[in-house]
């Protein structure tokens, strides 16, 4: 008898899972997934051309909250949770939900889920989203590529669209962005490393992506896995980095599968300790030495710069953030909040009487958003929603605290200035000396 099987997930690490553990193994069979976080992303089916010969009518995708009906209706055996940034008793929800509805609750661990590269892999990941993965990246990248090395870098799946157009994505140039048809959020992640002249890889299927990025026509002497909110590596890392954010202290031990990356570090990052009070930096860097004592710890500030810092002082200004670290990661601010605060702003302009649509969704559901925009772009009636609410907010001038430049996706109506933010790190440890001791334990020096 095989074993029927309902992976829980968000359009990510599911299919990961499914991909590396399920797909062709006969003595289970994945009935369905479940989506939750993205919108827009249930009533699909995962396809036929990905799921493989075991699978030719592909597989269902239903909203998460059918999850015990779906448990019944199928004769479901085990449950898998394969979504990550969700704080433990979430977890336990979820598996109580599934033991009530008479299946068993699974979770999928590196040894069942890791691929093995034929390159050496820096894993870069986090203890919640919006730690700075992407500068931490960005600047491992920039270390590696003033050594001389090719390095080619993989992103966390997003995989929102066309499942099988999106199987294996390359990124060289900021053009590519709207070949694949990305999302904000997307273009969040990728826009930064192409802007710097960095390949990026994404998509669905990790096993084709890795062997397209280590053959990439330009050259790899390294795979460089940049994360995506709390996940854990779909590559066996040879360098685990991982970042943690001392405006949550505590959320390092409480959130899954952050926790997993913290424990498995090599190195760990406490970031943002330039805006952060010194009683969170020693809770985040104790909880550091408790679980694992054994992680280098390196301390760094998140760099912030200004294009016209004239528009920001004594200015009623919109600051609209990235909007995964506003909604999912629990954050209120970002770098563009800290931007405005240094700069001697008059006022933050609250968005929500000026939202529409997607936008007052958002703003009900995520319901500890104050004075500030989070920049949903799932699709395109949320990046029109953005827009609109962007345009007829009452302020000064608009302040764009995300990784890439909105006015290049939106047309936005009033002044604006962008905040850029990058990695520094303070004393040492730093990345330069973890790197060069990483070049010459792979051989890997020019």
């Amino acid at each position: 008898m095989k074993k029927k099987v309902i992976i829980i997930g968000a359009a990510g690490r599911d299919f990961h899972n499914f991909n590396t553990y399920y797909r062709d193994q006969k003595e289970y069979e994945v009935v369905a997934f479940t989506a939750s976080q993205i919108p827009d992303i249930d009533d699909r089916k995962y396809p036929s051309e990905l799921a493989g010969e075991l699978y030719p009518e592909g597989i269902p995708i239903y909203p998460q909250d059918q999850l015990p009906t779906l448990i019944k209706e199928f004769v479901v055996d085990e449950c898998v949770f394969a979504y990550s940034d969700v704080h433990y008793e979430e977890v336990m929800a979820v598996s109580a939900i599934v033991n009530a509805a008479g299946a068993d609750f699974k979770l999928l661990g590196p040894k069942s889920t890791m691929i093995k590269s034929k390159k050496p892999v820096i894993a870069v990941c986090a203890v919640r989203t919006g730690t700075g993965k992407s500068q931490t990246s960005r600047k491992i990248i920039e270390t590696l590529l003033e050594k001389g090395l090719k390095v080619v870098a993989v992103r966390h799946p997003m995989p929102y669209g066309d499942l099988v157009a999106q199987r294996v994505q390359r990124f060289a140039t900021v053009d590519d962005l709207k070949k694949h048809e990305c999302t904000i959020e997307e273009m969040e992640e990728y826009e930064p490393h192409v802007a710097r002249g960095n390949i990026v890889y994404a998509g669905v299927d990790y096993a084709s992506i890795l062997e397209a990025a280590e053959n990439d026509p330009d050259g790899c002497d390294v795979i460089l896995w940049d994360g995506g909110n709390n996940d854990f590596s779909f590559y066996e890392p040879d360098l685990a980095i991982t970042v943690l954010d001392p405006h949550r202290p505590g959320h390092e031990l409480t959130y899954y599968p952050g926790e997993v990356s913290l424990r498995t570090a090599d190195v760990a990052i406490i970031n943002k300790v330039d805006s952060a009070d010194e009683e969170s930096i020693e809770i985040v860097e104790n909880n550091i030495k408790r679980a694992n004592p054994h992680s280098k710890i390196i301390k760094a500030e998140s760099k912030i710069t200004v294009d016209h810092p004239g528009l920001i002082k004594d200015k009623r200004v919109l600051v609209v953030e990235d909007g995964p670290t506003l909604t999912h990661g629990e954050m209120t601010i970002g770098a563009g909040t800290v931007a405005a605060e240094r700069l001697g702003v008059q006022e933050f302009v609250d968005p929500r009487p000026y939202s529409v649509g997607t936008l007052t969704d958002t703003f009900e559901k995520y319901a500890h958003l104050g004075n500030v925009l989070p920049a949903m772009g799932y699709g395109k009636q949320q990046l029109e929603d953005l827009e609109q609410t962007i345009n007829q907010t009452d302020c000064d001038a608009v302040i764009i605290g995300t990784p890439i430049d909105l006015s290049r996706v939106i047309n936005i109506n009033k002044p604006y200035t962008r905040v850029h933010y990058d990695l520094e790190e303070i004393g040492s440890p730093d990345l330069k000396e973890v790197l060069d001791d990483f070049i010459v334990k792979h051989d890997l020096k020019k």
